[in-house]
């Protein structure tokens, strides 16, 4: 406690004469709350006589103290009056007048000394002194140091406990008795010059276990050596202990620790070892490799009996694979979660009873070279989420020389490099898996090492081995190579034993890259496999995985240096802990995405709903064409796909080929003359556009040259610039036979020139006059004008291909740089290296705006080029989400065919806009539906495991008594659990349910 004196009583003000009475402790412990420098006379507080200055007689002041159980202190004074016959007496003057007030009358005044004020030295040292003062008065037995036991009354007590309320001093034998029911607190003995740890088995303290406390077993067995240890969450204790059973407190505290920070098992001991002894000249015995073997037990022991296995009569050995994993309650089980009669489902709403997984490798869960299956064999033997180990592992030795197919998408890494990816040091370079698409759980039997790369035969067993788990008959599968994976699937499916294998002919399969991996791929993938575009599927995105890896990855430092059977062990762990915490956050994420949906389906159905009123007075006659085109699509992939254009790409060589096919169709007919035996029309035009670039080019570098520029590089430069005068004489003598007025126009600027004393042009600044220069000033062949527009619109694909090209280039650069780059050489290079990709850009660029005319037509595939639309795919714009980004314009385009101009071209623009928009409504309303049903699965999946668990109470084979209400009870809570999951959850959903029901005026929704 503290408390300051000049704080509790008025400031300066009195000059009456006190006279102070205090007993010696009292001023003793005053004084040591607040030393009062400016005193030199130690204040004594007890009763006071003060003069009134009224009649001069003296009246006495009585103070009493209280101290609160918050710590604070209180005071109360009152001041008495004196008999009516006292006589006035003369004090001699007292320093201490400044204490007591100048007014009293029979009154009782309270102070609280929070409440009062400190002066100028309190505010600058506040109440750190009493404080420190307290914390080092602990350290020694105190005002304590004669009190007796409080126990027995022994003169001599030596003994204090740091955990147990207050600082009595006690006797060995009075401690030892008060700590039965506390043995793990930690203790304090007094050596004669400080206190010194001390342990209650020193003290001869016996724990015994499996009797009620206080009772002594009568044939107790020591544990080995009488040396036993336990850990909780205060430190590590050294015990006697009678075995019976033992203690799992700190199991199950590293246990939950682990789940939400990822703490090692090293960093966690370490703490408990510095919180035993943080001096280290008591070193405590190294318990580490028992603690690791502790926590392995547990968290299979855990496994077992969360997952019923406690209760099944046939024992452990009848465990199943893939029976002990965290099932996903909103995935459909049939049995389990689905009706009755699920498979005789409307053609309509089979799509409602579909599995989603996701398929998908983690690079980062590697594993050293270190023990091996013998000497670290996994307890669980393919019973969660790993797949069996050594049929996995004889499965992969007997195809170990299978050959991969390449890609014939776009070069995925995933595909091509599967074989040559480093392994030096590792027994493992991560991990494969296959996951619930939709709600981000990992399967049963879905989990397993990879040696090399993400090779096929790998991801196809644990597909299969997954799978093995299920009988629906729709499946939904998403991989970000899945163009290339499902080729061969069924073919590589015949290589695996008969058990892994099922009858794909009669399921309904559909294979699906996810969203924010297809742009990566070309252009027929991205309509083909993606998720935006069939039916069935929702607003499935395919990439839960990748969410999944964020949690999982920080274990990787400390899963990396363990032996394979203790990593599975620890990772199904830690799958089965998120797939747990998935569980019961069910309620809150199911509702949070129904919310989103709903509107989201009402403004897109509206949308759609417009666009088609806006079609049917121009489009009217072929919108129903497009509706049974994209209906046949939908149930047939092999039909013409609507979401694709019909027309070829547009290229420059396309353009020349087409020109010159029809100028020898002209020439052939007679309708057009050459005038020039080695250059038409078509060639002089597109020689214009050539020169016109290396002008461009050449006024680049000029540009660019720096102020001190050598003989060679001017050189250089020179003998461009004559070379292209040379070939610009040349083309300017055909040129004035096709277009005989250009002659006159460049002697009329020739003029101007000469009377203006202007510079002589150059080679880079010269006016080639093409037709499009001309416009209307002049009279011009049409043909010629319409040649250089179709040349230049052609030139313009090219220009955004290139820049498609260089902007692929940097990515990968910039990929490259940042992974496997170190050192300031190496990082230079690459920089030069994206410095001369953003050169070539930037010329991309100015090329592209140059070639754009004032002509109509262009603007259906071609749009202006803005600065925040030359970016990659995998860049985002500013505010915008990772889930919500828009690719730039420039690669979602298309190639344009030759009469896009016309109405044909137009109408199938249009087409292509029609079916996106009506794919997005008809993808939210699946949305809004799949949620509902979702919703409904999840309560009848846990109403099921609850009946279950009432079974499993009958089902179990008991030891004893004991053991059979153990599992009884534990039955009991794990029912209960069930059941109070289910109805906290629909009671969040039932008022946004009730709403969806009002408005469709039913129970379930129907598409």
């Amino acid at each position: 406690m503290s408390v300051s004196a000049s704080a509790a009583l008025p400031s300066a003000g009195a000059t009456s004469s006190q006279v102070i009475h205090c007993t010696e402790e009292l001023s003793r412990t005053l004084h040591a709350l607040r030393p009062n420098k400016k005193r030199k006379k130690n204040p004594k507080l007890n009763s006071y006589l003060r003069t009134s200055k009224l009649s001069g007689i003296q009246h006495r002041q009585h103070t009493q103290y209280q101290v609160h159980g918050d710590g604070s202190i209180s005071y109360t004074r009152s001041y008495l009056e004196p008999p009516k016959n006292a006589q006035a007496t003369t004090q001699p003057k007292s320093t201490t007048s400044a204490l007591i007030p100048d007014q009293f009358d029979n009154t009782v005044e309270s102070w609280d000394v929070d409440t009062v004020p400190f002066d100028n030295e309190d505010v600058r040292i506040g109440r750190a002194p009493g404080f420190l003062q307290e914390i080092l008065r602990l350290e020694g037995k105190g005002n304590l140091r004669n009190a007796p036991c409080s126990g027995c009354g022994d003169l001599s007590p030596n003994y204090r406990c740091e955990d147990c309320f207050g600082v009595n001093l006690q006797c060995s034998s009075c401690i030892k008795t008060a700590h039965q029911l506390h043995p793990l607190h930690r203790l304090q003995k007094w050596n004669g010059m400080f206190f010194e740890h001390v342990t209650l088995k020193a003290l001869g303290l016996r724990i015994q276990l499996g009797h009620a406390p206080g009772q002594v077993c009568p044939k107790p067995r020591r544990a080995f050596n009488d040396d036993f240890v336990v850990m909780d969450s205060h430190a590590i204790h050294e015990v006697s202990l009678d075995f019976c059973s033992c203690s799992n407190a700190v199991a199950h505290e590293f246990h939950i620790l682990s789940f939400e920070s990822k703490v090692s098992a090293y960093e966690f001991y370490n703490a408990l070892t510095r919180r035993t002894n943080n001096t280290g000249l008591a070193p405590v015995k190294s318990r580490y490799e028992c603690f690791m073997r502790m926590l392995r037990e547990w968290r299979h022991l855990t496994m077992l009996k969360r997952s019923g296995r406690g209760h099944d009569p046939k024992g452990l050995d009848a465990t199943v694979e893939g029976e002990c994993a965290v099932l996903c309650p909103a995935c459909p089980h049939p049995g389990k979660n689905l009706p009755d009669n699920w498979e005789n489902a409307p053609q309509a709403k089979r799509w409602m009873y579909a599995l989603f997984v996701a398929i998908d490798a983690n690079f980062r869960l590697k594993r050293k070279v270190v023990s091996n299956n013998i000497t670290d064999p996994s307890l669980s033997c393919g019973w969660s989420y790993f797949v069996e180990e050594a049929g996995y592992k004889e499965f992969l030795t007997e195809k170990i020389n299978t050959v991969q197919e390449k890609s014939t998408c776009s070069s995925h890494t995933a595909v091509n490099m599967a074989d040559t990816k480093t392994n030096r040091g590792l027994a493992a370079t991560g991990l494969g898996t296959i996951d619930c698409a939709r709600h981000n759980m990992k399967r049963p039997n879905a989990v397993g090492d990879l040696q090399k790369g993400e090779k096929y035969i790998n991801m196809d067993y644990l597909f299969f081995s997954t799978l093995c788990h299920s009988s629906l008959k729709t499946l939904n599968i998403s991989y970000d190579i899945a163009c290339q994976w499902h080729k061969k699937l069924w073919q590589r499916m015949s290589a695996f034993p008969t058990s892994m294998q099922f009858d794909h002919t009669s399921k309904a399969i559909s294979f699906f890259v996810p969203k924010f991996h297809l742009p990566a791929h070309v252009e027929k993938c991205q309509t083909t496999f993606s998720f935006n575009f069939k039916r069935g599927v929702g607003r499935t995105d395919g990439e839960a995985p990748e969410r999944g890896w964020a949690n999982i990855n920080p274990v990787a430092s400390s899963t990396k240096e363990m032996g394979p059977g203790a990593r599975r062990d620890t990772l199904d762990d830690f799958f089965g802990d998120w797939n747990w915490k998935k569980v019961v956050s069910l309620g809150n994420t199911m509702q949070r995405k129904l919310k989103e949906a709903v509107p989201q389906c009402a403004d897109h159905e509206a949308a759609l709903n417009d666009l088609e009123e806006g079609l049917k007075e121009e489009y009217g006659e072929v919108l129903e064409q497009w509706r049974s085109q994209v209906e046949a699509w939908e149930n047939d992939q092999s039909q013409l796909n609507p979401f694709e254009r019909n027309s070829d790409v547009i290229t420059l060589a396309s353009v020349r080929l087409a020109l010159a096919k029809e100028e020898e169709q002209s020439m052939q007919s007679g309708a057009r003359i050459s005038l020039h035996e080695d250059c038409s029309p078509s060639i002089l035009i597109s020689l214009g556009l050539e020169l016109e670039e290396q002008q461009r080019r050449l006024k680049a570098d000029k540009d660019g040259r720096g102020l001190h520029v050598t003989d060679n590089q001017e050189g250089k430069l020179v003998e461009r610039s004559n070379a292209l005068q040379r070939r610009l004489d040349s083309w300017v003598k055909i040129q004035e036979l096709y277009m005989p007025n250009v002659a006159a126009m460049r002697i009329s600027d020739n003029a101007t020139a000469a009377n203006t004393s202007s510079i002589s042009s150059t080679a880079e600044s010269f006016k080639l006059w093409l037709p499009s220069q001309i416009r209307r000033s002049l009279p011009c062949d049409q043909s010629l004008q319409r040649t250089e527009w179709r040349l230049r619109y052609a030139q313009g694909h090219d220009v955004l291909r290139s820049l498609r090209s260089c902007l692929h280039a940097q990515t990968a650069i910039l990929k490259h740089k940042d992974r496997h780059l170190r050192g300031q050489g190496a990082n230079t290079r690459a920089r030069n290296t994206l410095k001369a990709i953003d050169i070539r850009i930037e010329s991309a660029t100015r090329r592209y705006e140059s070639n754009l005319l004032n002509e109509s037509g262009w603007q259906s595939s071609l749009r202006p080029l803005s600065r925040q639309d030359i970016r990659s795919m995998s860049n985002i714009l500013w505010g915008e989400s990772e889930g919500r980004q828009k690719l730039s314009w420039i690669w979602n385009m298309r190639g344009a065919g030759g009469s896009e101009k016309d109405n044909n071209g137009a109408l199938e623009d249009m087409r292509i806009e029609w079916c996106k928009a009506r794919a997005r409504a008809i993808r939210w309303e699946e949305e809004v539906a799949l949620l509902r049903e979702e919703m409904r699965r999840i309560g009848a999946f846990l109403r099921w495991e609850a009946r279950r668990w009432d079974e499993r109470r009958n089902e179990v084979v008991p030891t004893d008594v004991e053991h059979e209400d153990g599992c009884v009870a534990y039955a009991h809570r794990q029912a209960h659990l069930r059941m109070q999951l289910a109805a906290s959850f629909e009671a969040n959903w039932a008022q946004t349910l009730s709403h969806l029901n009002v408005q469709d005026g039913s129970e379930e929704c129907v598409i």
